[in-house]
């Protein structure tokens, strides 16, 4: 039976904007007059959603709104969204380094972070040092450290820099050494930020087979923050969308990515070019569209239907063997690429104007998705 470590009720999460140190006084003497009398503190009814790319009206902002959700142990959850969704503020509420506005937050174990590079990092340290120093902080004592250290420094693969101060590392060097130290003093709860993109692709592919490894192999729960989906895909078997400081979705991880990648950006059934960009000299690119096989614009179909794809183009001069084709795509992977070449098949543009060329996707060819 698995035990949930991670509980998370209603948390919110406001921020003042502007700069705080000035005139805040006067609200701070506001609460506590709310508060003396028994009343909800007033700025919680105000704020407003954390939407970066508006203007606020509103000196308060809510980077986090009602999130709720529980992580089992031994599970990997992933959390993904757009820049400013709220995905670090909830890493830093999970590690203990801000409080939240409202809620309440359940958690069994020592929590092991890596919010940014050299988190828990001294500069001025060795990297020695600064193996001692984290562990501490997690709770080990010296003996518990000292038997983990050589498996840290080889996974790190710094160990010609082990005792040079970090303030010397590279950003990359950085990461290696507190990944490694993170992941190796045997914390209940790993939480990893987007740090793991500074590292090479070496050692992005060492990280993940050692949280895989953290989480199965040894019941430890992991949070991963991450903008590669790939990798969210493989490690992740759930995930957290946030969007503007609110759950989007949860759930299952191919339909979480699913429902990321897509959302807003079903469009039309048609996509016009009115410029030149998809021009050669003679021919020019109008527009794609999707149709069902009598010809009806569509833009949704169901898998027992057949799919037409109708490119409008227009010859500006006569143009003879011209090969037309689209790849199909689903969450950033190509599905299969149809081309003309392939299928021996010649267009000749001999007069000028408009001509009309149609693809079909036979019915039952596609699983249920978004393309």
């Amino acid at each position: 039976m698995t035990e949930t470590v991670i509980k998370v009720e209603n948390v919110s999460k406001q921020y003042r904007l502007g700069n705080v140190g000035t005139g805040s006084l006067g609200h701070d003497l506001n609460r506590f007059w709310y508060k003396m009398r028994g009343k909800e503190d007033p700025y919680l009814k105000i704020g407003e959603v954390n939407d970066r790319s508006s203007k606020s009206s509103s000196d308060y902002v809510w980077a986090l709104r009602d999130i709720n959700f529980e992580v089992e142990q031994g599970e990997v959850l992933g959390i993904i969204g757009k820049n400013g969704a709220g995905k670090s503020t909830l890493l830093k509420l999970l590690s203990r380094t801000t409080k939240p506005t409202t809620g309440r937050m359940r958690m069994k174990g020592r929590v092991a972070s890596l919010l940014e590079v050299g988190t828990g990092f001294h500069p001025e340290l060795t990297g020695r040092q600064n193996i001692f120093l984290n562990g501490s902080i997690l709770g080990m004592n010296r003996h518990e450290i000292r038997s983990k250290l050589d498996e840290i420094v080889d996974f790190s693969g710094v160990e010609r820099y082990l005792d040079t101060p970090v303030k010397r590392y590279s950003s990359g060097m950085y990461v290696r050494l507190a990944f490694a130290v993170a992941a190796h003093l045997e914390p209940e709860i790993l939480i990893v930020d987007e740090v793991l993109a500074v590292g090479d692709a070496e050692f992005q592919k060492k990280a993940i087979g050692k949280m895989k490894n953290v989480s199965e192999g040894q019941g430890r729960t992991v949070l991963f923050v991450s903008h590669n989906l790939s990798s969210i895909r493989s490690l992740c078997i759930d995930t957290l969308v946030l969007n503007k400081g609110e759950i989007d979705f949860y759930g299952k991880t191919v339909t979480a990515i699913d429902h990321y990648v897509n959302k807003g950006n079903l469009g039309e059934n048609i996509t016009k070019w009115v410029n030149d960009s998809l021009s050669i000299k003679q021919l020019h690119l109008v527009s794609v569209n999707m149709t069902d096989v009598l010809g009806n614009p569509k833009k949704k179909f169901k898998s027992s239907e057949s799919v037409a794809i109708k490119f409008v183009l227009r010859a500006l001069e006569s143009i003879n063997n011209v090969k037309v084709g689209f790849d199909l795509i689903k969450n950033h992977d190509v599905v299969f690429r149809s081309q003309q070449v392939d299928c021996n098949v010649r267009n000749d543009f001999q007069q000028l104007g408009k001509y009309e060329l149609v693809g079909t996707i036979p019915n039952g060819f596609l699983n249920e998705g978004r393309y």
